[in-house]
């Protein structure tokens, strides 16, 4: 019997081995996100009761009763990670986003919190949280400052998040309608994407409407000693800190990469650094960083993370983007 192997299915062939190649596959992933919720318990009042376990899905409507420990979604919200270092997204009214401080190269955030909640607070042979939050900004976060006070999420009419894994990269995209704040009310877009190997998330940020003191920062800890620079072209600058800083406690260098031309104002406030942007409809991007000294070949002192920040910004002031 003759076999006769057309173009077609030569092509064919190819093309399917290709994508089975390229097929996301978490044990070989050098970066994952993740969306986890319990879905068979049921809510009385502003807490989540029972349900046996958590469920990864793709994308979430935020239920209205949703707000901090309401105990429904797994350490809290939205959490991306690659083979250096990992973060959350309080998915509530805070929205701050926190720091998972990595000892290994392996993914690990689906192990994190499926004991039901706050067991990622202590130290673990991964690692664990480290940073508090507290009623600062975390670390590259957004939120609105206004006459020189700083607005939450406490008023949004829905919220709603989606996680993406590609072989390259991972991405959490957080879209908020009707998120009120002094007399303004706007739809906002989040998205944060992290790639392998670095110790950035990049951050896409865009409001539906022009309005003043939309705003990211970096909390302050009274052990971190802060640090500015510019770019050579003046194009960009970052805002970092660096010092005995982290919950463990131990050394913690925190920075965010910007725009200078997009940035209204820096303001030094009681509980954080925040950088003010411009009024726009357009989409801002922006870069923000934790570097951890029990990271596996992680930076251990203050020199090794300016000599770090320096040549991603020289990265920046040369290709405008990282």
């Amino acid at each position: 019997m003759k076999i006769v192997i057309t173009l077609s299915a030569v092509l064919f062939f190819g093309l399917s081995a290709c994508k089975a190649q390229n097929k996301y596959d978490i044990k070989t992933a050098k970066t994952y996100a993740e969306l986890s919720v319990k879905t068979d318990g049921k809510w009385e009042g502003r807490k989540y009761i029972g349900g046996t376990v958590f469920k990864n899905v793709d994308k979430l409507k935020l239920a209205p009763e949703h707000t901090d420990h309401s105990f429904d979604i797994r350490y809290e919200g939205p959490g991306w990670e690659n083979n250096r270092i990992g973060y959350r997204l309080y998915l509530d009214w805070r929205n701050a986003i926190d720091i998972f401080g990595k000892k290994t190269s392996a993914i690990v955030l689906p192990q994190v919190g499926q004991d039901n909640f706050d067991s990622y607070h202590e130290m673990s042979h991964w690692g664990a949280d480290i940073l508090k939050a507290g009623k600062g900004i975390g670390i590259g976060s957004i939120d609105r400052y206004v006459n020189n006070e700083k607005l939450h999420f406490h008023q949004v009419d829905s919220t709603l998040a989606n996680v993406e894994n590609k072989v390259n990269e991972s991405r959490v995209k957080v879209r908020y309608y009707g998120w009120k704040t002094a007399s303004d009310k706007i739809d906002f877009t989040t998205e944060l994407t992290i790639k392998p190997d670095q110790l950035y998330t990049e951050h896409k940020i865009q409001a539906s409407k022009e309005i003043k003191g939309i705003c990211t920062g970096i909390v302050k800890q009274k052990n971190a000693e802060l640090i500015k620079k510019e770019s050579k072209n003046k194009k960009w600058a970052y805002l970092a800190t660096y010092g005995e800083q982290s919950l463990v406690p131990d050394k913690l260098g925190m920075a965010i990469f910007y725009e200078t031309n997009e940035i209204e104002n820096v303001a030094d406030t009681d509980l954080d650094y925040l950088i003010v942007f411009k009024p726009t409809t357009k989409t801002h991007s922006f870069y923000f960083l934790g570097a951890w000294e029990q990271e596996k070949n992680g930076i251990k002192s203050k020199e090794e993370f300016v000599k770090y920040l320096d040549e991603k910004l020289e990265v920046l002031n040369k290709k405008g983007k990282m």
